[in-house]
C-alpha cells in the first residue's frame, strides 16, 4: 500500500467509511443521541490485510472478524505499528479455540453455551485478560443459528455470571433475513435493561439506522465499507 495520504483518501474503501460514518453521524441525531455512544466495528472477515490497510490509515481502529484462525493469520502484522486497535470476534466461537480467542481479540459477541462458558473463564484467569463479552439471542429461534433463546436468556445471564464469574458487558442478535429488523432490535433491548446490561451489538449494512434508534452501541459494517465478499456470507 501507498504511503501517499491523497491516494490513500481514494481508496473505495476509505470514501465507503466516511460515508457509514457520516450515516451513524445522522442515524444518532435523529435518535437524539450522541454519536459518540455508537461505536463502529468494521467487518473484515474473509477480506485481506491490502484491503484493511487503507480503513486502518483512515483512522479506523475497530475491526469484527468472524473466525479466530483467520484472524490469527491476518491481524498480528497489521498490529503491529498501530496503537489502538480492537478487535471483535463476531462469529461463533468453538470451546477448543477459547484459549487463542481470548489471546488475540479484545470482544467477544457470541457468547451462548455453558461449555464455552466454561473455557472462556478459564483462559481470561489464566491469561489475566479482561475481554467485553456479549450473550447472542437468537431472537428468531432459528435451529440453523448460534444463540440463547429469548426465553432462556435471564437464566443464561445469572450462570455466566454466578456460576462462571464472567463479566457479561451487553448482547448481540442477528434477526432473521426475512423478518423486520426492529422487532428483534427491540427484545434484545428489553432483555439488556431487565438484566442491566449497558451494550448492544445490533445492526450491519442493511440496518444499522433502525439499530441505532432501537439503543445499539455496537454496529457491525461490513459489505458498506469493504464491498462485496469474496465468498459468501457477508455482513
Amino acid at each position: 500500500m501507498t504511503d501517499d495520504p491523497s491516494e490513500q483518501a481514494r481508496h473505495p474503501a476509505v470514501a465507503a467509511l466516511a460515508e457509514v460514518r457520516a450515516a451513524i453521524d445522522a442515524a444518532c441525531r435523529d435518535a437524539q443521541r450522541d454519536p459518540a455512544s455508537v461505536m463502529l466495528v468494521a467487518v473484515s472477515k474473509t477480506f485481506p490485510a491490502e484491503a484493511i490497510m487503507p480503513v486502518i490509515a483512515a483512522g479506523q481502529r475497530i475491526f469484527g472478524e468472524n473466525r479466530v484462525q483467520e484472524a490469527k493469520a491476518k491481524w498480528p502484522p497489521l498490529l503491529d505499528g498501530t496503537p489502538g486497535i480492537g478487535l471483535h470476534l463476531i462469529g461463533a466461537l468453538q470451546s477448543n479455540k477459547a484459549r487463542d480467542a481470548v489471546a488475540l481479540f479484545d470482544a467477544i459477541h457470541s457468547v451462548d453455551r455453558d461449555s464455552l462458558c466454561a473455557a472462556l473463564s478459564k483462559e481470561i484467569a489464566q491469561q489475566h485478560r479482561k475481554l467485553q463479552l456479549f450473550v447472542q439471542i437468537n431472537t428468531g429461534a432459528e435451529p440453523q443459528k448460534a444463540g440463547v433463546l429469548p426465553q432462556d436468556a435471564d437464566d443464561f445471564i445469572a450462570r455466566c455470571r454466578n456460576h462462571h464469574g464472567l463479566t457479561i458487558g451487553g448482547l448481540m442478535c442477528i434477526p432473521p433475513a426475512d423478518d423486520p429488523p426492529a422487532p428483534h432490535f427491540a427484545l434484545t433491548a428489553m432483555i439488556a435493561r431487565r438484566n442491566g446490561l449497558p451494550s448492544l451489538s445490533m445492526g450491519m449494512s442493511a440496518d444499522f439506522d433502525t439499530a441505532i434508534a432501537l439503543g445499539a452501541t455496537h454496529v457491525r459494517v461490513g459489505s458498506a465499507i469493504f464491498g462485496a465478499r469474496p465468498k459468501a456470507g457477508g455482513v
